[in-house]
């Protein structure tokens, strides 16, 4: 029973949830019979909205392209104004420049070149569209007019401002201020610097655009002219001012004895004026004016000026053609620039050259010493001379070395001439001093090389130029100071030869020796006082010995003329007597003959030689002395031996000098005043 009830509960279950799930099949049924008529909706209406969407697209598509083609046309008809606005301008450039063209470029440089542009553009339009329109020559002629004035413009620029360097700004450049610790380098400015970038914008103008090179030609005849001007006014600035003040620094002549090569010469000491002094010494006897040596030693400072003041202003001239010419035209326009005022400098120093050789054909070889301080500064220059005009002709590098050689040759000449006049220096008698001083042969031997010593390497250069010896090929500073010292030494053995020959003019031995005791002892002492010793013992060890010992043989013999005076002192002939004797005539004469014989050698000998001079007052003395006391001895021992003889009633006679008077008149030896 139980049973049956749960089938029919079970049964009862299942028929419901049957029924449930039919009706749900059932709404779902109605849901997609829904759905495929949505769908079917759905698809019709899209389908009828692409069909309008193709019409529309019809509809546009032409519609757009006819806009785009009526934009096109719009643009190709503004192009097109635009570019006859433009052609048409061109046809106008003429008219519109005309006024500025007219007016040139003075003060308004940029605008003019803007409007040069605006002629150049017209040019190449018309040569390339319409090269037989007659605009083409009209805006042809206006380009070469505004050509014509842009290079006028350069020309006034640079005459206009292009002025010599003031004589005491180039002072300023070339020396150096030995007081300041850190040196500052003068700048020499040619021109206003707004002034130079103009002339520098016309220059690229020209160049770039103007294809034109006669600026170049204009350029270095300008600057030429001011480069030699500026010079020239240094010259004269010099003459001027330096024999008066004597406040120019001269890289001429140093104190310092060394002529090594230094960068720059001291700046504005007192000019030296030993080359005057020698000048005037050697010169004397040819009656030279002392106002032509002043003017020589101003000329000789003068060009030696001139040369670093070239050396400077090329050095900035070429700064300042290197800032306006092309590069590979600067050289060959820098070479013109310079050429005037180098073949100036040049021409100068061949008349030094020919005024020395002119003056050594007449003897006068002081004339060598206006070659000295030129030369050697010529040589300490040249590194920098050969700088400054590297990259110029050969022809333009060569003119420095070939004055150089001049120099040199005419310097070995000279010095080799000096040396035969030494030699070869006549004995004429009314030229020796009378008082057997020093020679005027020997004074001026002796300052000519004083001043070689000053300028002792630049001399054995000097003679090193001429030697054709293998060894002379390497042309060594000590090879060339041997050279001198050969050099110094001949003159000296000339001398010596000569002063030799001349004593014998003298008819006394004893002034003979005198004077040749002086020019010796003149010698050596002048040798040692000037460091001159020290170049002639590099070939000559015993120079100094040598010359002691001939000082000595001299005063020997000055000594052996009082042997005629002392002779009268000796024992010879002596009588021999006993003490208390009565002498007999005979005796009693022989002692009055050498009283007699020494009173009038003594009173002879003092008397001419109180005329004689020995101007070294220590030999002067020492002469003295040693006379005076090989006298004296001989005299006090002479009186000593006739103290008890009785020769004579009237002692007084004889006996007229004490011991001391005698010494006194020694004492007043080679003394005039006495």
């Amino acid at each position: 029973m139980v049973h049956t009830e749960d089938a029919s509960s079970r049964k009862r279950e299942i028929e419901e949830k049957l029924k449930q799930e039919q009706e749900t099949l059932s709404f779902i049924r109605e849901n997609l019979e829904k759905s495929d008529q949505q769908t079917k909706g759905m698809v019709s209406i899209l389908s009828s909205f692409e069909s309008r969407l193709m019409q529309l697209e019809n509809s546009i598509i032409p519609v757009h392209k006819q806009t785009e083609n009526l934009q096109r046309l719009q643009e190709n008809v503004d192009k097109t104004l635009s570019c006859m606005d433009h052609v048409i301008s061109y046809y106008h450039v003429a008219k519109d420049t005309d006024r500025i063209i007219r007016e040139g470029p003075t003060g308004r440089l940029d605008e003019y070149l803007a409007c040069i542009a605006k002629i150049q553009k017209a040019v190449e339009y018309f040569q390339d569209n319409n090269p037989d329109s007659p605009e083409l020559n009209t805006v042809k002629a206006r380009f070469e007019k505004g050509k014509e004035l842009l290079e006028a413009e350069f020309r006034s620029l640079l005459t206009r401002y292009s002025k010599p360097v003031p004589p005491i700004l180039i002072l300023d450049a070339i020396g150096v201020d030995e007081e300041l610790e850190v040196q500052e380098d003068v700048v020499l400015e040619h021109l206003p610097e707004a002034v130079l970038q103009d002339i520098i914008c016309i220059a690229g103008w020209l160049v770039e655009y103007g294809r034109n090179q006669d600026f170049m030609n204009v350029y270095f005849q300008i600057r030429s002219n001011q480069l030699d001007r500026s010079i020239k006014g240094l010259k004269d600035h010099f003459r001027k001012n330096s024999a008066s003040s004597g406040i120019l620094y001269s890289p001429a002549v140093q104190t310092k004895r060394k002529d090594t090569p230094t960068k720059k010469a001291p700046k504005r000491p007192d000019l030296d004026l030993r080359v005057k002094h020698l000048s005037d010494a050697l010169t004397e006897k040819h009656g030279a004016a002392s106002g032509k040596d002043d003017v020589l030693d101003i000329e000789i400072d003068s060009y030696i000026h001139c040369i670093s003041a070239f050396v400077k202003l090329a050095q900035s001239e070429y700064a300042l053609l290197a800032e306006i010419i092309p590069e590979h035209h600067q050289k060959k326009t820098f070479d013109s620039l310079i050429q005037e005022a180098l073949d100036n400098l040049m021409l100068e120093g061949d008349n030094i050259v020919s005024a020395a050789r002119r003056a050594i054909m007449r003897h006068d070889y002081s004339a060598v010493l206006t070659i000295f301080p030129i030369l050697r500064h010529l040589k300490m220059n040249k590194s920098e001379f050969d700088a400054t005009l590297q990259g110029t002709a050969a022809s333009t590098k060569n003119k420095l070395p070939t004055l150089i050689t001049s120099m040199e040759t005419i310097g070995a000449k000279a010095l080799e001439e000096f040396a035969d006049s030494i030699k070869n220096d006549p004995d004429k008698e009314y030229n020796m001093p009378k008082d057997g001083t020093v020679h005027e042969l020997t004074s001026n031997a002796i300052l000519f090389l004083q001043q070689l010593l000053d300028f002792h390497e630049t001399a054995g250069a000097m003679l090193a130029s001429q030697e054709t010896s293998s060894s002379a090929s390497s042309y060594t500073s000590e090879f060339n100071k041997r050279l001198l010292s050969t050099y110094i030494c001949k003159v000296l053995g000339n001398l010596q030869l000569n002063l030799l020959s001349k004593s014998k003019v003298y008819e006394d031995s004893a002034l003979s020796a005198i004077f040749l005791h002086n020019n010796y002892n003149y010698t050596l002492k002048s040798l040692e006082k000037s460091e001159l010793i020290q170049l002639v013992t590099v070939t000559q060890k015993k120079a100094e010995n040598s010359y002691r010992e001939l000082i000595e043989q001299q005063i020997q013999m000055y000594q052996h003329s009082w042997l005629k005076v002392t002779e009268h002192l000796t024992s010879r002939n002596m009588p021999v007597f006993q003490p208390g004797a009565k002498l007999k005539d005979k005796e009693r004469q022989v002692i009055k003959d050498k009283f007699k014989g020494f009173n009038d050698g003594l009173e002879e000998l003092c008397k001419i030689q109180k005329g004689w001079a020995i101007p070294d007052k220590e030999q002067r003395d020492f002469i003295r002395q040693a006379q005076r006391r090989v006298v004296s001895e001989a005299y006090r021992a002479f009186l000593h031996r006739c103290a008890n003889i009785s020769f004579t009633k009237n002692p007084e006679k004889y006996h007229k000098y004490r011991p001391e008077e005698v010494e006194e008149m020694i004492e007043k030896l080679f003394d005039t005043s006495a």
